[in-house]
């Protein structure tokens, strides 16, 4: 009989142990619980929605720089006026006009970035951003491309074909396009890392 009750009392400890044991396994897997799924995939979403904010800043810029680009010398004469504006070159009317279009696309993708946040496994929609983004992309990557030529001649002119620099006499209004060119270029840049952040997010869904 003692030695039943010993062999009774080890088994109650043992299984007594035994519940220990489980009952502080259960409680660190409660103090470490393992990551959430979508999470990477949400801070993309977050970090797409920040470049757009930045995308909207710099093509905007690019912009309204472009379109205010004027200025008059101080002489003239009883028949000429010695001006420049950005309406002298079609190239620069066409470079005002797609960076608008591309600042006003991404104002209208916010929304959808948000629901790409809210809703990171959503593919239909971050594989239509992903269409739209490339689609902006080209359309700044020519404008600033055309405009960025006409910038190089208005610096340093062409003695082949007689295209003088004018920068020299028209000192604000070369500054004002050279930065407009320089933003669209940001803007370029900050599309080809949305593409790239898009084309990640949609492989690891």
């Amino acid at each position: 009989m003692k030695s039943g009750d010993s062999t009774t009392i080890d088994v109650t400890d043992s299984a007594a142990g035994g519940s220990a044991a489980a009952k502080g396994k259960a409680v660190s897997v409660v103090a470490a619980p393992p990551p959430r799924p979508g999470g990477m995939k949400k801070g993309v979403a977050i970090f797409d929605f920040i470049l757009r904010l930045c995308a909207i800043v710099t093509a905007l810029a690019a912009a309204a720089a472009m379109g205010t680009s004027d200025e008059t010398l101080p002489f003239f004469t009883q028949f000429f006026q010695f001006q420049a504006s950005y309406d002298d070159l079609p190239t620069f009317e066409f470079f005002v006009i797609a960076m608008a279009l591309v600042g006003g696309y991404l104002v209208l993708s916010l929304p959808f970035s948000i629901v790409c946040i809210v809703r990171p496994h959503a593919v239909g929609l971050r594989l239509l951003l992903l269409i739209l983004d490339t689609m902006a992309l080209t359309l700044a990557t020519a404008a600033g491309a055309a405009a960025a030529a006409i910038v190089y001649l208005a610096h340093n002119g062409n003695p082949n074909t007689n295209w003088l620099a004018i920068c020299g006499q028209f000192g604000d209004f070369c500054q004002k396009v050279s930065g407009a060119v320089v933003a669209s270029l940001i803007t370029v840049v900050v599309f080809v890392v949305l593409v790239v952040l898009s084309a990640v997010a949609l492989r690891r869904i």
